[in-house]
């Protein structure tokens, strides 16, 4: 049973603190825990010139400042582990929800707030020092519960009703925050506009549901692609009949990708972590050992839907390195070798081509051949101009990006 935090404040007789100055005193004395950052976190530190720390300044102007603190204020009233447990569960739904409900009754399309609202919170998990006796396994688990509960794995929730044709997909966090602190991405933007949302189209009901994945290589060793799909795949009532991986991709255009690749280049993740070779297995899950996953998306339909403004391109590119040659060879089109080495899917070597291998090589691994699958590259969605947290520029391509994966995302669904 899922609890708003002002419930679990009454259940466990705590008071809820709703002012940024009274919480941040009542933070004081519990935030006190010697914790290593991650880097990510670290960079709620770093500021851009005339507008502070651009993290949290991000999120007091987006309105997320009182949910954070509130939630950071009860962690300290915590008495034990399972109390804790549901709170941070409770928090990270509810902060995914306050993002996908702005995002689609106020148009507030920023992905960025909610990403800087988490690691916020992790960072104060990281930092607690409860009343109670708290191992560092317990401490790991709470941010892995709460981490996922935020991206939006605890809300998804299809419908068993027939004729319903259910899709999953999921976006990305912003990246490459050490060339430009501001940077979002359009794939989460989009998801927040699809989470939930109900499409009728002329071969009846369209349903999707979205879940937010991060840029972190060591998120994907420990399985979060699989946990954000697997579940969801194992429902032979509610499953979906249409997944879509979703990232940033090329300047100008929309590509679906027609081959993932099993490999991995090695560009540092937002951890700054590099991890080069082959993708690993996902501990506890079925799959096959396909070098190369070929789309099932009705990518054509999906080009004829005429959704504009931005071209649809169908990318048939992929990289690879036959058995016994020296070097990798790339094609513009054509079949990889069965005993090939993979080098590249269409969408490259890094976190966006392994999205959709893993989910699919977990598709394809569960059996469900007659499930789609696939993955889809927005266009680049830029920065504002110098200086600015945005500008009208900025937000109108991410608002005509959205509303793009919004209508091919339908059109995968509906076909």
């Amino acid at each position: 049973m899922k609890l708003a935090i002002g419930a679990v404040a009454a259940l466990l007789a705590l008071p809820l603190l709703t002012t940024p100055a009274v919480a941040a005193a009542a933070a004081e004395n519990c935030l006190t825990e010697p914790a290593t950052l991650t880097v990510e976190e670290q960079r709620l530190d770093k500021e851009l010139p005339g507008y502070g720390k651009f993290g949290p300044t991000l999120l007091d102007q987006a309105g997320y400042r009182k949910r954070v603190d509130n939630t950071t204020s009860l962690l300290c009233r915590m008495p034990n582990l399972r109390a804790a447990e549901i709170l941070l569960n409770n928090a990270g739904d509810d902060l995914f929800q306050q993002a996908v409900d702005e995002s689609q009754d106020q148009g507030k399309l920023d992905d960025r707030p909610l990403y800087w609202s988490r690691l916020t919170l992790t960072r104060a998990i990281r930092q607690w020092h409860p009343r109670f006796a708290l191992s560092a396994q317990d401490r790991a688990g709470l941010i892995t519960d709460f981490d996922r509960a935020a991206r939006g794995f605890e809300s998804v929730e299809f419908t068993a009703k027939p004729g319903v044709r259910r899709v999953l997909v999921s976006g990305f966090d912003p990246f490459t925050l050490d060339r430009d602190i501001r940077i979002g991405n359009p794939s989460g933007a989009s998801a927040l506009q699809l989470d939930g949302r109900e499409f009728d189209t002329p071969q009846g009901r369209v349903v999707v549901q979205a879940v937010l994945l991060p840029v972190l290589w060591g998120a994907f060793d420990e399985g979060i692609v699989e946990a954000a799909y697997g579940p969801r795949l194992q429902d032979p009532k509610r499953r979906p009949d249409t997944i879509v991986t979703i990232s940033q991709g090329r300047p100008e255009q929309f590509d679906i990708e027609k081959w993932a690749g099993g490999g991995r280049g090695g560009f540092p993740d937002n951890d700054n972590v590099s991890s080069k070779g082959l993708v690993p297995p996902a501990a506890g899950w079925p799959q096959p050992g396909d070098n190369f996953i070929l789309t099932t998306l009705p990518y054509e339909q999906m080009q004829a839907a005429g959704t504009g403004p931005y071209p649809v391109k169908f990318n048939t590119a992929f990289c690879e390195q036959p058995k016994g040659a020296t070097a990798p060879v790339c094609h513009e089109d054509g079949t990889p070798l069965p005993d090939s080495t993979p080098i590249q899917g269409g969408g490259g070597d890094y976190l966006s081509n392994e999205s959709m291998y893993r989910a699919n090589r977990l598709r394809l691994g569960l059996g469900l051949t007659g499930v789609h699958g696939g993955h889809l590259h927005t266009p680049v969605l830029g920065v504002p101009a110098p200086g600015l947290p945005t500008d009208a520029g900025f937000e109108k391509r991410r608002a005509d990006i959205a509303a793009q994966t919004v209508a091919l995302v339908t059109a995968a669904g509906r076909n």
